[in-house]
């Protein structure tokens, strides 16, 4: 019988194409067939396992891993293997999924960094490895060989970016069908170690000689399985040999939540201000490995896909459908890392410090503000050159307007959270700041944010406890409190609901009656993203709903609230709904759910009470609930990846 549950189909079928995989090949080598190769009669056709012409690669600064892959592309070609040179820099990374058979000649440059065509692949490859959505089994379908060239005078940077390609094409489930190979330019023999390489990859793939490469699924090219006795097979689960991984439980580091009492603590103008750093060297590491940029000792920032994609003008995330956002222009950074929850759906998996209240030591907010634009804008500067990144796109991502507080952490903690506001509004900074409603007196006191937000997990006492595992002891009387402190803020309020199927879908009148405390303007419902399980959450994909779940729970939650909340906006790709209360935004039956925001910044600067319908704006036609769209900005160009799963995803 074939299994219901998703993850039981997962393991089935990860299992069959290992299988089928090992048969196929002793089958081959049974025939004395490559497992690998192109048709060698020279006709241009592929072999069966590789459909696609193979792509060869060049990374290089000064041209000379340029004029090898040249060398080896017109070997190649003369041995009837037809490969398609290929500068990475006008290739999208996206597309190595469906390659079969890839090559890579490359250089490491300044500090162990790839050469500027190849940045963009590299870190591909990199956050795709490190990315617990992605998995393991991403290029499958995919076989390569690296070769590096590099100066041993460059200690531990030697060949850095040919040895990082390998281990992360490895950990997405490519097969390596030679050993990695690399070339010192200080030795001189760089030339004579490239053409004996070339020579044994041009017979591993013509069949004449056995590679000895074992690959991903125990199965080595050319050569008998290590566990071919017993019909098993080995895996390297985090994609680096040798090394453990990086993900850690921060709340082991640091000890949990610390108690009032604990660690030398200073007053700096009545503020808090411990002696102790947020993030040890330990939490910098694994931070770093994820992709974050750390400011100071408590503050981070991270460039979000989404910026990227509408940098490539490919659509910008649902914050631009529902308020105007422009995705690629929008900073995330947070002020603290530290939080007072460790939510079973956490995106980052808790590796990121915990407390109940500020410990630590205190950054200066202008020094925050100042580093988080700085490193922000290092990183947009990476995207130049990548394709469908405009001179026009670009300059404008190098002046953020916008700036949500809601990367990881729980930003409101900062003691000087007012401060740094303050800094990004004379700035012309819009700010989305989120808070996880455990801290209902920090809210009383916050000044006006464009949008804030309160994280609302669950509607009950049990559930919420189940889903957030908060710190404190009255956690739900500080959830309530903070929804009624919510209620008296004059600017745009949102509750924010991550629906976890399985935990709670269910109580929708529990939902419908937290309206009536905070009064929020609108009502974010958004399914849960998966990230990998752990052993701090056993979340699976069965969790996450589909967008047709999202939709059915909010037409369901707009209908108990009587005509107080309607739908009014969505954002299919991101699997998100909007509520919004008709009253105020729905003029003459079209939507104002979208931000003005230079009259934002005009209200702030004035001094003056202002509250949500002084800088309310139209909602275009495509971002309006129902639209054909679905949320999809029409000026932006779509990009559809390969999917297996239900259309109404």
């Amino acid at each position: 019988m074939y299994p219901s549950s998703l993850s039981a189909r997962i393991t089935l079928l990860a299992l069959l194409s290992a299988s089928t995989f090992y048969f196929l090949y002793k089958s081959r080598r049974r025939k004395n067939l490559p497992l690998v190769s192109f048709n060698p009669n020279g006709d241009g056709s592929l072999d069966a396992l590789s459909r696609r012409r193979g792509k060869l690669f060049f990374i290089s600064q000064a041209g000379t891993s340029r004029a090898l892959a040249g060398r080896l592309f017109s070997r190649l070609a003369s041995n009837g293997l037809p490969f398609d040179l290929v500068d990475p820099q006008s290739y999208e990374p996206e597309d190595l999924s469906k390659e079969s058979l890839v090559l890579m000649v490359a250089s490491t440059w300044e500090d162990g960094k790839p050469p500027e065509n190849g940045g963009f692949l590299a870190n591909w490859l990199g956050e795709s490895a490190a990315d617990f959505r992605v998995g393991s089994l991403l290029l499958s379908r995919c076989k390569f060989a690296v070769f590096g060239i590099g100066s041993g005078a460059y200690g531990s940077h030697f060949n850095a970016v040919a040895k990082d390609l390998s281990v992360k094409m490895r950990a997405l489930g490519a097969g390596e069908i030679l050993p990695l190979s690399l070339g010192d330019v200080d030795k001189g023999d760089v030339d004579g170690v490239f053409d004996i390489w070339s020579e044994k990859l041009i017979a591993v793939l013509k069949g004449v000689e056995d590679s000895g490469v074992i690959l991903e699924n125990g199965v080595g090219i050319g050569g008998e399985s290590e566990n071919e006795s017993d019909g098993g097979f080995e895996s390297d689960e985090d994609g680096e040999s040798g090394g453990e991984t990086v993900v850690v439980d921060l709340e082991d580091i640091a000890g949990k939540g610390p108690s009032r009492n604990s660690g030398a603590v200073a007053q700096i103008n009545g503020k808090a201000n411990g002696t102790r750093e947020m993030v040890t060297s330990v939490i910098r590491t694994s931070l770093e490995k994820q992709g974050y940029k750390i400011i100071g000792s408590h503050s981070g920032v991270k460039i979000c896909r989404w910026t990227k994609s509408q940098l490539r003008g490919r659509g910008g995330c649902y914050k631009h459908s529902f308020y105007g956002i422009e995705s690629h222009r929008c900073m995330e950074a947070t002020p603290s890392l530290a939080c007072a929850n460790k939510c079973v759906f956490c995106w980052r998996h808790h590796t990121n410090p915990v407390g109940k209240s500020w410990q630590w030591k205190m950054d200066d907010p202008l020094q925050i503000v100042d580093t988080a634009i700085e490193l922000h804008t290092k990183m947009i500067k990476q995207m130049k050159g990548v394709p469908g990144v405009t001179q026009e796109r670009l300059s404008e991502g190098l002046s953020p307007r916008h700036c949500a507080l809601s990367l990881v952490g729980e930003p409101i903690m900062y003691p000087e959270i007012n401060a740094l506001v303050d800094e990004l509004h004379r700035r012309h900074i819009s700010t989305f700041l989120v808070t996880n409603a455990q801290f209902p007196e920090k809210i009383k006191m916050l000044k006006p944010v464009t949008q804030l937000y309160v994280s609302v997990d669950a509607s009950t006492k049990e559930s919420l406890k189940a889903i957030d595992r908060p710190l404190f002891g009255d956690f739900w009387e500080r959830f309530i409190d903070s929804l009624r402190e919510l209620k008296d803020k004059q600017q745009r309020t949102v509750y924010r609901l991550t629906l976890v199927k399985g935990w709670n879908t269910e109580d929708i009148d529990a939902y419908s009656n937290l309206f009536s405390i905070g009064k929020p303007d609108f009502v974010e419902i958004k399914g849960v993203t998966y990230c990998g399980s752990s052993a701090t959450s056993k979340l699976t994909m069965e969790n996450v709903p589909w967008h047709s779940d999202v939709k059915v729970f909010s037409e369901a939650l707009a209908l108990r609230s009587k005509g107080e909340y309607e739908v009014a906006c969505e954002h299919v790709h991101s699997c998100c709904v909007l509520l919004a209360k008709t009253d105020k935004f729905k003029v003459r039956g079209q939507w104002f759910t979208w931000i003005d925001y230079e009259k934002f910044q005009e209200l702030v600067a004035s001094g003056n009470p202002f509250d949500s319908g002084d800088y309310m704006a139209a909602t275009p036609s495509w971002a309006v609930y129902g639209a054909d769209e679905g949320g999809f900005d029409p000026d932006q160009l779509r990009y559809r990846k390969e999917r297996h799963h239900k259309t109404n995803r």
